[in-house]
């Protein structure tokens, strides 16, 4: 019996209904790169495009994390609430568009549970496109996203889990340095010519360090090719995780987030991380000077009952040591330094200066009429994902 084999799903092989009548693609055009001084200070240039306002914004982004961290889940559960705008960790207002999720090391049935539990009996956004087989950039990966992005002119994002199925392999007789940055190269391009955020999730060392960049897998090619940087980590303490965040137009912060199992969502946790790394007893400590800066033990303790004098000046004192307090000559205690020279009590847990809802959907500025070669022209596969 000749049986015809199943082809595998791939970025060329998703079912997508009854086809449109063919059209030109869009004619999008490559940025300038070239000004006069004096041109570059009188060009107005729009804000970045955000898929997460103050968290991803157009360029790469790399999420990096140790295996089981949750880094899926994170990932999913933003492509599904970009897809269908509302709110992204449950709480940042985000602009809904089409998002491509590339889950190269899932299977349709994982996919589907996943998104079953993030919904919640909600409806799935249809402008959620997924697939679980692409080729490597270098060997035709680039063109088969950017014909997706040319079919979805609105895309604010493209998620690839996990990027070591995408980068190919190395090109020979360069250096491992050179290697890595080429590789996220690809899709530097990809969200240059575009616009849009993609996510390269990735992996971390072994060895734990405190500068949360080096831990990224790899040489710093890899995070010095990309504009953003996202380390996913577990905490002890109240939050299941800190997300730490750093990048070219991302401020550079900390935010811890509970990992809720019985949904798998990642929720942002009010308040600074320290709030949710600390002990009971600091963390309290912590809400009362941030809101009464300047305040002493004596009065800590009477605005805390279940804590006594004593043990609120030791605490104290040793937080101060670990620098999650300031003291003054007057042994009155403050947030920070900051907060102790200028007297006022600092916002906190914030995302970004970035508006909610920003305008991102201007022309790009000083633009010419050519395409960008091997983005959009003739050499794209015959068919593409609707």
């Amino acid at each position: 019996m000749n049986a015809s084999p199943i082809p595998p799903l791939h970025l060329y092989s998703v079912p997508s209904g009854p086809q449109p009548a063919p059209t030109a693609p869009p004619v999008r055009e490559r940025p300038r790169t070239a000004w006069t001084a004096d041109q570059l200070m009188a060009t107005e240039f729009p804000e970045p495009k955000w898929a997460v306002p103050g968290i991803l914004a157009e360029g790469v982004s790399l999420l990096a994390g140790p295996p089981k961290v949750g880094k899926s889940w994170l990932s999913l559960g933003l492509g599904l609430s970009v897809a269908a705008g509302g709110h992204a960790f449950d709480s940042v207002p985000v602009d809904g568009g089409p998002v491509l999720y590339l889950a190269l090391e899932d299977t349709p049935r994982r996919l589907k549970t996943r998104m079953g539990k993030l919904l919640g009996g909600q409806k799935a956004p249809a402008g959620l496109t997924l697939v679980t087989e692409c080729p490597p950039f270098p060997q035709g990966g680039s063109e088969a996203i950017a014909q997706w992005l040319e079919r979805n002119p609105d895309a604010r994002m493209v998620v690839i889990d996990v990027f070591a199925k995408m980068r190919g392999q190395a090109p020979q007789g360069v250096s491992a340095y050179d290697a890595d940055y080429v590789s996220v190269g690809y899709a530097k391009r990809l969200a240059d010519h575009y616009g849009i955020a993609v996510v390269l999730v990735h992996h971390v060392r072994k060895m734990a360090s405190e500068d949360f960049l080096t831990e990224v897998s790899g040489t710093n090619g890899i995070a010095g090719a990309a504009d953003a940087t996202l380390v996913l980590k577990r905490a002890r303490g109240q939050a299941d995780g800190i997300l730490h965040v750093t990048g070219r137009d991302v401020d550079e912060a900390e935010y811890a987030l509970s990992f809720q199992a019985a949904s798998g969502a990642w929720h942002l946790l009010d308040g600074p991380v320290t709030d949710h790394t600390v002990g009971d007893t600091r963390a309290a400590i912590l809400r009362h000077v941030r809101a009464h800066p300047g305040t002493k033990p004596k009065d800590i303790a009477d605005a805390l009952p279940q804590l006594d004098v004593d043990t609120v000046r030791r605490t104290c004192s040793r937080m101060a040591a670990d620098g999650q307090l300031a003291k003054d000559g007057s042994g009155r205690y403050f947030p920070d330094t900051e907060t102790r020279t200028q007297g006022s009590t600092p916002e906190v847990s914030q995302l970004s200066d970035c508006p909610a809802t920003p305008p991102d959907q201007h022309e790009r500025p000083g633009q010419s009429q050519t395409q960008l070669s091997g983005l959009s022209g003739s050499s794209f596969p015959t068919t593409s994902v609707e």
